[in-house]
């Protein structure tokens, strides 16, 4: 069973699926970077110091806190702000998905519409076009 286990996990798209995975959480990573580290502080600034992670709205009268960490230690929360934060993530992964995905597709349809090259023939194949040559000309 673990021989059986092995050559599936050996499998290449097995392999091809887990390094897509690992890709993927790198690039998650970063685009979550981006977003809160560049993108909503513009947006921020563009709106006048908002700052969209901190927004709630307490569902407990307990709750009194001013900032979206102390107010989940508080109570519960409805923590819409960080909703929009991870729905702009989203958004832009499936964007830059979208632009790769596209991008392979053209290089596919580029090569696809291109002629194969025609294979270059054998020497004895060569050898005999030239005797057929010289012959023709005798």
């Amino acid at each position: 069973m673990l021989k059986e286990f092995r050559e599936f996990a050996m499998k290449g798209n097995v392999v091809d699926l887990a390094v897509g995975v690992i890709i993927g959480a790198a690039f998650g990573a970063i685009v979550t970077s981006l977003v809160s580290d560049v993108i909503m502080p513009i947006i921020g600034a563009i709106t006048g110091g908002l700052d969209f992670s901190n927004y709630f709205i307490p569902l407990s009268k307990s709750v009194t806190a001013g900032n979206l960490a102390d107010a989940k230690k508080q109570g519960a929360v409805l923590a819409y702000g960080q909703f929009l934060t991870l729905t702009l993530n989203f958004f832009i992964i499936a964007f830059v998905l979208f632009l790769i995905i596209r991008g392979m597709n053209r290089l596919k349809r580029l090569q696809e519409t291109q002629p194969a090259a025609a294979p270059k023939p054998s020497r004895e194949v060569e050898l005999l076009t030239e005797i057929r040559d010289l012959l023709k000309k005798a």
